[in-house]
């Protein structure tokens, strides 16, 4: 009866921390995050019906391209934050792959802003593939662009929110393994990436299977400062969740770790 009786006292004096750490997370990106970031979308289909323009100009249908499983990586060509960090960090990553572009895996990089054309992606493209050691081959890794209709169907499948700030969009960087039947099997966050886990999502995606995310906790600690341009720490969840762990802890040892009222009596009694 005692431990039931120490075990609500413990819920209840953690309540009140979870709800101030759980309305943190709420006011600081309740208006934010349904707007910006990534709604997973795990298992979902990407439209391969959609035609889009390559860095030559040339129109490309997804279904006559994705005959391998595919990194796709959501982007605008003249961003200018977290979009070069993202696609240099994928550029190194694929420099010490042990598979093969074209054989084992393909690439496509598309442009989320309408009114870019295939001249500024062939522009970029080629400013990318000049600083890879092993760059893909020339049809390995396509650069589109394409209508504003087409676009918002594929940012929907993947789950990709974004928004437009003056010129400049506000918006989170990942890559997305799709299957060659456009299936969404896994989302890697951040910059900076291991060839191991790009290996392991393709690996999935060509066997059709979703795989879970590795990195989520870069959308906990994480939260993207459209002023900086940059990921910034997001403090107060960080302290109160470690606030949460630590008065659990202490409580627990309280109620679990101290000296058993038994003990002491026969202590006194000896």
């Amino acid at each position: 009866m005692n431990h039931l009786i120490q075990f609500i006292l413990l819920i209840s004096l953690l309540m009140p921390l979870w709800s101030v750490e759980t309305g943190l997370k709420n006011t600081s990106d309740s208006e934010t995050e349904l707007a910006i970031g990534i709604e997973e979308n795990l298992g979902g289909m990407i439209p391969l019906n959609l035609s889009f323009k390559d860095e030559s100009g040339n129109d490309v249908r997804l279904s006559d391209y994705m005959d391998k499983p595919v990194i796709l990586t959501l982007v605008y060509y003249r961003c200018p934050g977290i979009c070069s960090p993202l696609l240099e960090g994928l550029t190194k990553a694929i420099d010490k792959l042990r598979i093969k572009s074209g054989q084992d895996y393909k690439l496509i990089t598309l442009s989320f802003d309408p009114t870019e054309t295939p001249e500024l992606a062939r522009q970029k493209k080629a400013n990318y593939l000049n600083t890879m050691k092993n760059p893909p081959g020339d049809k390995d890794w396509l650069w589109l662009s394409g209508d504003a209709e087409s676009i918002k169907q594929v940012t929907d499948a993947t789950g990709f929110r974004y928004k437009r700030e003056g010129t400049d969009f506000i918006h989170s960087a990942t890559l997305i393994a799709v299957s060659p039947s456009g299936k969404i099997s896994r989302y890697l966050y951040g910059i900076s990436f291991l060839p191991f886990d790009i290996q392991l999502a393709l690996a999935e995606a060509q066997a059709e299977r979703t795989g879970p995310t590795i990195a989520k906790l870069l959308r906990f600690c994480f939260s993207y400062d459209p002023g900086a341009k940059k990921y910034v720490m997001q403090v107060t969840r960080i302290i109160g969740t470690v606030m949460l762990l630590i008065l659990a802890g202490f409580l627990l040892f309280l109620v679990y770790g101290g000296p058993k009222r038994t003990d002491v009596d026969q202590d006194v009694k000896g």
